[in-house]
């Protein structure tokens, strides 16, 4: 083990009581090291998965990798224990679909299964755990985008070029086969009810909303146009993309495909664009840095962008439906932020040191958002801090770590 937690003695967590719940409705349970053990019935109960254990809570992870050493953990979030992966060496970036995290490397994307996962059927969710593994390696380059959805993984390389991998391959632990999708594309494909959503252009005029079959082909779309794209984000009411002058949401109702344009309210600096998105996975209210003393707040469902001053932003992320905006500044301290009137409603004490809270493109502090908690990792003082952002921004949990975790994501949403 390469963890210890510092715990605040009065709080229990949420996921402490995720945990007594299934020891008291398991009465024992394999532990992270040894993959579960699916319990026996006589017929297969509705959601199960060979291999995995269903919870009745969600099952979080931190994925953390320290891209100077290579070396990668997994901090379960309910035990509060860390787990060593394989080392992924030369990796610029890591990114996730809320299961596999990926490793963005120049001789190709590492894929590991980080063993926590959730699947939404609409009126309820199944959360998985399982064991930690090696999937593979994707032959592509640093530049490429992944999206998921529970059928395929889209990767959209930097050359515009798309293949999609079958997802059910992934999760039996081999990459597989998989098939490129005609033409170029001057957005990442992005999996949505059971279709492509992309967008296309040959570089003359603004880009034109593409929707297409899982071969590639196309299908009825509305007609759209998005200028200077850039950042994506799946919500719960369609799928969004950035453009120059706002964002642009596209959405299906019974096979039907709708676009709509949801426009700043001024001319906005390109600087001060939202280029990349952040949000609670299942959320619809995304964040964005705009600039960088400000803080972008897309309201998805009420169609409204939002500008929140917030003075030097390292990081921000929200849990959205009332959340506070959560604001890593540039002095190490954790802001919260009343969206609807700008209002700062509370701060940490210093919890980074101020000249090492900056992100200098090998990785840096991020924040990961749950339903209940966050999360602020501190490369230089190797350590998680979990936030209870209903609490005034209470520090909940430290964990302790044997590395710099200078890259992290979060699993099982």
């Amino acid at each position: 083990m390469f963890l210890s937690v510092r715990k605040n003695p009065t709080a229990t967590t949420p996921a402490v009581l995720a945990a007594l719940a299934l020891l008291a409705a398991a009465g024992c349970s394999a532990t992270d090291d040894d993959p579960p053990t699916p319990a026996t019935t006589s017929a297969t109960p509705h959601g199960h998965v060979e291999g995995a254990q269903e919870s009745a809570e969600q099952q979080s992870r931190l994925l953390l990798h320290d891209p100077a050493t290579g070396a990668t953990r997994v901090l379960d979030l309910i035990t509060g224990k860390t787990h060593p992966a394989s080392p992924a060496t030369g990796a610029a970036r890591l990114t996730t679909d809320g299961r596999f995290g990926y490793f963005h490397t120049a001789a190709g994307i590492r894929v590991l299964d980080g063993g926590a996962w959730a699947v939404d059927h609409g009126d309820h969710v199944h959360y998985y755990r399982a064991a930690i593994r090696d999937v593979g390696r994707i032959p592509d380059g640093t530049g490429a985008r992944v999206r998921s959805d529970t059928t395929v993984t889209a990767v959209t390389g930097g050359d515009g070029r798309a293949v999609l991998h079958h997802r059910a391959e992934l999760e039996k632990g081999r990459v597989g086969s998989p098939r490129t999708l005609p033409g170029t594309y001057a957005a990442p494909v992005v999996p949505y009810a059971e279709h492509l959503l992309t967008l296309t252009g040959d570089g003359t005029g603004a880009p034109e909303l593409a929707v297409l079959d899982r071969a590639g082909g196309r299908s009825a779309s509305p007609r759209a146009t998005c200028e200077d794209p850039a950042g994506d984000a799946v919500t719960r009411r369609g799928v969004v993309f950035g453009c120059a002058d706002g964002a642009l949401l596209v959405s299906e109702d019974d096979g039907q495909f709708t676009a709509e344009r949801i426009p700043y309210d001024s001319d906005v600096p390109p600087r001060q664009r939202a280029v990349s998105f952040r949000h609670r996975a299942g959320s619809d209210t995304l964040t964005a840095p705009a600039g960088d003393r400000a803080v972008w707040v897309l309201d998805v469902t009420e169609r409204t962008w939002t500008r929140v001053e917030t003075g030097p932003v390292i990081a921000a992320n929200t849990a959205g439906e009332g959340a506070p905006l959560l604001v890593l500044q540039a002095d190490g301290t954790l802001h919260g932020y009343d969206v609807a009137t700008g209002g700062r409603t509370a701060r940490t004490e210093r919890l980074l040191a101020p000249r090492q809270a900056t992100d200098d493109g090998a990785g840096g502090p991020r924040i990961e958002v749950d339903r209940s908690r966050a999360y602020l990792n501190d490369p230089a003082g190797r350590r998680v801090y979990e936030i209870d952002y209903n609490d005034g921004l209470r520090v909940a949990r430290t964990f302790d770590l044997d590395v710099e975790p200078r890259m992290m994501v979060e699993t099982g949403r």
